[in-house]
């Protein structure tokens, strides 16, 4: 799979605002991965949906996941929206490449995760709340599509796999059980679930607010996990 013409060459902006040169791709690439965009279906709350179903992730879900993770270089947030996930990164003393398919006013735009054939250069991580429903909307909202999902993951496992690192996605819980993902993620560097036990308030509209219905929970690789070594199953609030 080649890389689209338009596709940006310069990748993010970092905190000292320095663009990088994409890494070119280290081997051939051959994936069912598309390369168009898939819209974040949360869930069903009533609420008009917003464009490309962006909702930033809340700081405290960045936090639980540092609580019990460490990454080993510079980060990569490929759907950054207004930059929720980088700025608790950064904080945490991380060096973050942020970028996304749409603007946002935050990192670099246009740039397409499922196009793309490697890393930023320096990045040994990938975390990232990743989109993962479909883009047909309908009178009952949009659905989630877990095929879309595990295009996105599967993506993100070749890549991190070029450079033997990390990545860490946020999941609805129930995903975790499922079928394909089970087989996806066994087959996998898998290293860690870590679940969360208070579920995400995605948008604040007062006493009209809806909680999710849905428990989350990050999902983490680690290419360098020992073959064999089960993953470990961790609890946050």
């Amino acid at each position: 799979m080649k890389r689209s013409q338009d596709m940006h060459d310069l990748f993010a902006v970092s905190e000292v605002g320095e663009p990088e040169l994409a890494e070119r791709a280290r081997m051939p690439r051959t994936s069912t991965a598309g390369s168009s965009h898939i819209s974040r279906s949360i869930h069903r709350s009533g609420y008009d949906r917003r464009v490309r179903d962006f909702y930033a992730t809340p700081h405290w879900v960045t936090e639980a996941l540092l609580r019990h993770v460490q990454f080993r270089g510079r980060v990569w947030e490929p759907c950054c929206g207004t930059g929720a996930i980088t700025t608790v990164l950064q904080r945490h003393g991380y060096d973050v490449t942020s970028s996304d398919i749409t603007d946002h006013g935050f990192g670099t735009p246009g740039v397409d995760f499922l196009s793309c054939q490697a890393v930023p250069a320096g990045c040994r991580a990938l975390v990232t709340n990743p989109p993962y429903g479909t883009s047909t909307p309908s009178h009952q909202g949009q659905e989630k599509s877990s095929t879309a999902m595990l295009r996105f993951v599967d993506h993100a496992l070749w890549l991190t796999g070029s450079v033997q690192g990390q990545l860490a996605l946020l999941v609805r819980f129930q995903w975790v059980a499922g079928q394909r993902a089970a087989a996806l993620m066994s087959a996998g560097p898998f290293a860690a679930v870590i679940a969360l036990t208070h579920r995400i308030q995605w948008f604040d509209r007062g006493d009209a607010t809806n909680i999710s219905q849905h428990h989350h929970a990050w999902v983490v690789f680690d290419h360098a996990h020992l073959t064999g070594q089960p993953p470990t199953l961790l609890f946050a609030d």
